[in-house]
């Protein structure tokens, strides 16, 4: 190479090193656009003249100009958390719930935030407008008030999936309350009860009414006549709610068994029955509670499974980010119970013979070989009236239902 040569080249090099990096900034001054313009251009979106691309494209290339790669991740970076709104943290199945959607969020590298509605439709309605602002990867709604329109245009946003409760056009993930409710009462009627109630809550979502229909249907197929002065329902949180099962229990003709529409119903019924000194009756709770398995009698349950609910709506959300035209479905997860002792107590001789929990002496429900086993009985064979939905999306069970944990 001749001296000239090198030292031409030399120049150039060296006038590259020193020319500083060109920006954003500079292509588009020197294209006559807008900073917007060129990032659009870079990120090929639409929305720019052919003509202007084509300029902008020309001026990157003789400027050297390199997009900065960390700016542009952290500009177009999925969003990585989920948004969750329960009715309370307190409450130990919707604990669990978050639980269990964390622990599958964690896995996938995205974290969490959740909130609380407090069953009050105006605090769902601020709780709802400080979870979506958030870059939300998708978004998990027990709905008190809240309308489907309301969600429907938060689903153009992200994914959303109800849980527990259904607005139309959403995603849900459900128990079949009815039918669960009404397996409970079946396995109590079996064991010879005749005076059973329902402790529930006055709520503004049909879930206790399904579970109060199911309790009632169970009981006419069994041909026994609903008695309205054995269903009690008060308000979350209040503390007459133990009271009024104290009221119940201290009746001359007080139930013998108990369907406790929730495990804060069970909760609040198993307090009275200990703070007054009273008999444990036959009783089963809708859920688990802490500490549940270590009374005496244990507390038998239906579980509806916060692992299967937890993981069928993260599942759901992953689905969406997907494939974010599916239709909207509705997963059924299904429940089981769980035998510990209180759901299998017996109706007691005495009050057999003065007519007490049962409709006569002489006609109890006769126990199975299977209850024997410890498996409740199931009230598939009884003529229940239960419209199922058609089209539904069934989970399967993470163990046979009415089999024993």
């Amino acid at each position: 190479m001749m001296h000239d040569e090198r030292r031409t080249v030399s120049a150039v090099t060296q006038a590259a090193t020193a020319r500083p990096r060109a920006r954003l900034i500079d292509v588009a001054t020197a294209a006559g656009v807008s900073p917007k313009t060129v990032s659009r251009v870079i990120n090929d979106e639409v929305g720019v003249l052919p003509g202007t691309r084509d300029r902008v494209l020309q001026t990157v290339r003789e400027l050297g100009f390199v997009p900065d790669r960390s700016a542009r991740e952290l500009k177009r970076r999925e969003a990585d958390t989920i948004g969750i709104l329960i009715d309370a943290i307190s409450d130990p199945f919707f604990a669990a719930f978050v639980s269990v959607v964390e622990e599958l969020a964690i896995a996938e590298g995205l974290s969490v935030i959740f909130a609380s509605t407090g069953y009050d439709a105006g605090r769902e309605t601020a709780q709802l407008d400080r979870l979506t602002g958030h870059r939300l990867a998708g978004l998990i709604v027990a709905p008190v008030a809240v309308p489907a329109a309301v969600l429907a245009g938060l689903r153009n946003r992200c994914p959303v999936v109800t849980v527990d409760r259904v607005r139309s056009g959403i995603d849900a993930i459900v128990i079949d309350d009815f039918g669960a409710a009404a397996e409970a009462t079946a396995a109590l009627l079996s064991h010879g009860h005749r005076r059973v109630a329902f402790m529930g809550e006055d709520v503004p979502y049909p879930t206790v009414s399904d579970r109060l229909a199911g309790y009632r249907s169970a009981l006419e197929a069994a041909g026994v006549a609903f008695d309205p002065a054995l269903v009690v329902t008060h308000e979350r949180f209040r503390a007459g709610e133990a009271a009024e099962a104290s009221l119940l229990l201290e009746r001359p003709d007080a139930p013998t068994a108990l369907l406790c529409a929730t495990s804060l119903a069970a909760i609040a019924t198993v307090r009275a029955i200990r703070a007054r000194g009273l008999r444990m009756p036959a009783l089963i709770s809708f859920g688990d509670f802490t500490l549940a398995e270590v009374l005496e009698p244990g507390i038998t349950y239906v579980d509806h499974d916060p692992r299967l609910l937890g993981g069928a709506a993260f599942r759901r959300l992953r689905q969406l980010a997907e494939r974010p035209d599916d239709a909207p479905t509705r997963t059924v997860v299904p429940t089981r119970l769980v035998p510990r002792g209180s759901g299998e107590v017996p109706v007691a001789e005495s009050e057999k013979r003065s007519g007490i929990g049962s409709a006569s002496a002489s006609d109890p429900i006769p126990l199975r070989a299977s209850d024997s086993a410890g498996v409740l009985p199931s009230p598939a064979a009884a003529a229940l009236v239960h419209p199922a939905p058609a089209g539904d999306v069934v989970v399967a069970a993470a163990a046979p239902i009415g089999a024993p944990s």
